[in-house]
């Protein structure tokens, strides 16, 4: 930990939602290891929102579980799928876009679960299909597994679209966090490999550069939500000790990495300005508009890591979900208006 004489000034945080991180304070948490990873984890039943079809059902939309094949010699993945009540192929509606969600947790920590009512609402409002993933945890499954696992999800919503009843040509691949590093991973990967085509990138405060050499990521040392030593500890939990805080490390692991930011499809990208990952995400949206490439970048003034998650009804969160959802109709072709089911 950097010792508060010599940390970098820290931005402020937002008034509204800085007495959030003082009630966390006054209960400090013990330190992420690997010891204290399965508390820290839970199980999937625990945590909030965990049944899917109750968070349907507030929303009167629909949930399914399913499994799928997962990556070569891998394991099933489990996927929760929402959809607007009633839509069905078979009932002849017409394909609606869709959007994957990969979930946050330092890709060591987390269940597709905590993320249930972002997918579910935007379902709801929008009348699309939302598909939450589950994928392999590190330090059990270091890379490649999460990421591999992120990539065989998006693959199969494209390849089972008319299943699903959905448009692969208005698939976006979305995260936070943990989420939206796999997420920028992905589209790299789709770039790379032919496919799928994906119609977006929803990036919201994606951890991208595991070198941890920005000035935000020492400016949040000690203080914030998820703070320079817990993503000290994932990183090596993902690449090892070798490779963890390396410029030499894999693309797909830290797409802060990759040489070559052309050919990706529009990106989204968000982040508090009051939070470590703030600097490697401006620095991605540049390095996309480099290239000639499409990128969207809000930096949140006051924001700290996950605020939406933390203070779903202050004022930078209503608008920072204004503004997703602004960007998801554009660049799905959907109409100004609330959408309904098809």
């Amino acid at each position: 930990m950097t010792d508060t004489a010599t940390r970098p000034a820290p931005v402020p945080f937002d008034p509204e939602i800085a007495p959030i991180l003082d009630a966390m304070a006054a209960q400090p948490q013990p330190a992420m290891t690997e010891d204290t990873l399965p508390l820290m984890r839970g199980t999937g039943d625990a945590f909030p929102g965990a049944d899917g079809e109750r968070v349907a059902r507030e929303r009167g939309i629909e949930a399914e579980e399913r499994s799928i094949p997962g990556p070569a010699g891998a394991p099933e993945l489990e996927l929760t799928v929402f959809r607007p009540a009633g839509h069905r192929p078979a009932n002849g509606g017409a394909a609606v876009p869709a959007v994957v969600n990969i979930h946050g947790g330092g890709m060591v920590v987390g269940h597709r679960s905590w993320e249930h009512g972002r997918v579910a609402d935007l379902v709801a409002e929008l009348g699309i299909v939302g598909v939450n993933v589950e994928y392999r945890l590190a330090p059990e499954h270091p890379y490649p597994a999460g990421v591999e696992d992120n990539y065989a999800a998006v693959a199969w919503v494209a390849a089972n679209a008319a299943e699903l009843g959905v448009d692969p040509a208005r698939l976006v691949v979305m995260g936070g966090s943990a989420g939206g590093g796999f997420s920028a991973a992905v589209a790299l990967m789709a770039r790379d490999r032919g496919g799928p085509a994906l119609a977006g990138q929803l990036l919201l405060c994606p951890m991208l550069d595991n070198t941890n050499s920005t000035v935000a990521s020492r400016q949040y040392d000690g203080i914030g939500t998820w703070q320079r030593e817990a993503n000290l500890f994932a990183w090596r939990c993902v690449l090892g000790e070798e490779l963890a805080y390396s410029t030499e490390a894999p693309a797909y692991a830290a797409p802060t990495r990759a040489t070559d930011l052309s050919g990706l499809p529009p990106a989204f990208i968000e982040v508090g300005a009051a939070e470590m990952f703030r600097d490697e995400d401006v620095d991605y949206a540049t390095r996309i508009w480099a290239t000639g490439g499409q990128a969207e970048l809000h930096v949140w003034q006051g924001g700290f890591h996950g605020f939406d998650m933390y203070a779903p009804d202050a004022e930078i969160t209503r608008a920072a979900l204004a503004t997703r959802t602004s960007w998801l109709r554009r660049v799905l072709g959907l109409p100004a208006t609330a959408g309904g089911a098809a």
